[in-house]
């Protein structure tokens, strides 16, 4: 077997783009936005079929998904133990024998960020001290953002001062569907702020969005309040993470990026469990924005048991066996 060289990973790291630093509030671009869905979706469904990514590629894109990955755990029974756990696993994601195997053995290959909630932060920068992996805090009131604006603006201060390097914060929803692009634009503005050097990735929560039409302007207002990431979801709504939901943000952040000239990132979460799924959301951002995205700086995935499966995928790319699940725990 050709080893996984650095040559067809791509290199991992990168530069770091400039921050978006946004733009005045234009609601004339909203007013000309339509999506037409059927149109959407028939986009989305092909991006599995059009390419065939296969034995030591294969590999090496799923070695990919692993470095731009949001390892999470957000659920009412998380402890520093666990979240301890999580943080050897984010810097140590894949088992050395089969990285040994794929010949990348020395590549220093981690997870994007370990994202948890804001009373773990501690536990986990103190754990991932020295191995340049950031910690990410969901805020302002997640997953369903039902609380005051102070108290928004306050948890994500009080995130960033414990040593969050990255905030991810949930819109209003009820703005986008009352149509107050404005106050999202300030609301998110807020936010930016209260963060300072903390990249901010907002969620859009697009399930409970309503439509396409406003997945695209919720899209274009985070972006324009100087989101570094607009995100699909919490991983707490029925419907998370789509390609079609996909496309559309991928698409607004190709129309920013060429407007202005900064690049936005951008984060699928929920609902992406298999490498399959994975390999999907790496060919999309390939084709609809290009190579320069497809590092930590600019694409996640928001994952819990996705690391699972693609750890097992490699397995069985060294070995030509599949083992069983409980042999990739997430940590």
């Amino acid at each position: 077997m050709t080893p996984v060289t650095e040559s067809n990973v791509h290199s991992i790291g990168g530069r770091a783009p400039e921050r978006n630093p946004g733009l005045p509030f234009e609601p004339e671009v909203l007013g000309s936005m339509r999506i037409n869905r059927s149109a959407v979706e028939r986009r989305a469904a092909g991006y599995g079929k059009r390419r065939s990514i296969k034995k030591d590629y294969q590999a090496a894109w799923l070695l990919r998904a692993i470095s731009c990955m949001d390892l999470t755990t957000l659920a009412g029974d998380d402890t520093p133990g666990k979240v301890r756990r999580l943080c050897q696993k984010a810097m140590r994601p894949v088992r050395q024998d089969i990285l040994a195997g794929l010949g990348v053995a020395d590549m220093g290959i981690t997870v994007g960020a370990v994202c948890v909630y804001h009373n773990l932060i501690a536990t986990a920068v103190e754990e991932l001290h020295g191995s340049g992996i950031p910690v990410a805090a969901v805020s302002t009131g997640f997953p369903a953002g039902q609380i005051p604006l102070a108290l928004k603006l306050t948890q994500i201060r009080e995130s960033v001062k414990a040593g969050a390097k990255e905030i991810d914060i949930v819109i209003s929803r009820a703005k986008v569907l009352t149509g107050d692009w404005i106050g999202l634009y300030r609301e998110v503005q807020a936010y930016r702020e209260a963060c300072g050097e903390a990249h901010i990735k907002t969620i859009l929560a697009t399930g409970e969005l309503g439509a396409l039409s406003n997945v695209a302007k919720a899209s274009w207002v985070c972006m324009m309040a100087g989101a570094d990431f607009i995100k699909t979801s919490t991983g707490k709504e029925p419907v998370n993470a789509t390609l079609p939901f996909s496309l559309v943000m991928v698409r607004a952040i190709r129309a920013y990026h060429e407007l202005t000239g900064y690049r936005v990132g951008y984060k699928p979460a929920g609902g992406i469990n298999q490498a399959k799924d994975a390999l999907e959301y790496l060919i999309l951002i390939k084709e609809e924005l290009g190579n320069q995205w497809l590092t930590p700086h600019l694409f996640r995935f928001g994952a819990s048991s996705l690391l699972g499966d693609i750890e097992r995928q490699l397995e069985h790319h060294v070995t030509g066996s599949y083992s069983a699940q409980f042999r990739h725990p997430a940590s």
